[in-house]
């Protein structure tokens, strides 16, 4: 597990169409045991150009898994405890703004989360927290990824806000209307709780939104359906490992903590007093919220 000012060491959550990552060498699938249960898979450890990265395929190899039945918090624990610092969310979704075309990637700054059926925090009873979400990803991350995109030639839109919908269908005209009209610029099911989960476990976080469709907004364009997102899916997927080779090297400017505070993010988070805190809630914790809970201590 990784403290606050470590070395960088670059997780990536590949999603729908990104099952591995090229270029790795000393590749090693693992098994990481967390207190929340199985991740989607083992994870891939390996360097990349230098760089230490650990690799998730977040539906698992052959997309078993589908949205609502990921375990989320296993997910970013596992990262945790594999000593990842800095996460990148590769994820598949569908546009909702004319300009953001079919093979657009998006580096999103914003979600809306509009899940229900998911578990969205590691803290509970017994041990309460409260971390900022006004700012859910790493700007300092997302400027190292347009720059990536940039040198591999990928078109990336920076900024957007990402409505995560439950699914695992997909939207309803009048629901995809509705986005429109909150100026939503993209549309998922996957980044929300991952997100929050992240900063909970003190990791910045970042998403690149590989477009795949229109959504059924679209009056030109047919309703969506599972081959055509298939198709843009594999397109992406080559300019995702693209980018992916491009970021790994660039992680490796960053000396000490987050700047923008997100290897801090529990600082002023953690609300019960140490002397009313649930031991058991606690040592679930030792990973995501080590760092914090023996300061909190002293």
């Amino acid at each position: 597990m990784a403290e606050a000012g470590s070395a960088p060491v670059l997780g990536i959550i590949g999603g729908s169409g990104v099952y591995d990552v090229d270029g790795l060498t000393g590749k090693e699938w693992r098994t990481v045991e967390t207190p929340f249960g199985a991740p989607s898979d083992q994870l891939l450890f390996g360097e990349l150009d230098g760089q230490k990265l650990v690799f998730l395929p977040r539906h698992g190899r052959g997309h078993r898994l589908p949205p609502s039945e990921l375990n989320f918090r296993a997910n970013i624990d596992a990262m945790k405890r594999a000593g990842v610092t800095e996460i990148v969310s590769v994820s598949a979704v569908g546009s909702l703004k004319e300009e953001l075309s079919p093979g657009t990637f998006v580096i999103v700054d914003q979600f809306i989360d509009r899940t229900f059926a998911r578990v969205k925090s590691f803290f509970e009873a017994g041990l309460v927290a409260h971390v900022s979400m006004a700012h859910p990803v790493c700007p300092r991350l997302g400027d190292i990824i347009e720059a990536a995109a940039g040198e591999v030639g990928i078109r990336a839109e920076r900024g957007g806000t990402y409505l995560v919908m439950e699914g695992p269908q997909f939207s309803t005209q009048a629901e995809s209307r509705l986005y429109r009209q909150w100026g939503c610029d993209v549309i998922g099911m996957t980044n929300m709780p991952e997100a929050k989960l992240a900063r909970e476990a003190e990791m910045c976080y970042a998403t690149v939104a590989m477009v795949t469709d229109y959504d059924c907004w679209h009056p030109e364009h047919d309703a969506v359906t599972v081959d055509q997102v298939v198709k843009m899916l594999l397109e992406n997927a080559a300019r995702a490992r693209a980018l992916v080779a491009a970021i790994a090297p660039k992680v490796r400017s960053r000396t000490g903590p987050c700047a923008k505070g997100c290897h801090t993010a529990l600082d002023n988070a953690i609300i019960t007093a140490p002397e009313w805190r649930d031991a058991a809630v606690a040592a679930r914790l030792d990973a995501v919220a080590g760092r914090a809970l023996k300061a909190g201590r002293q």
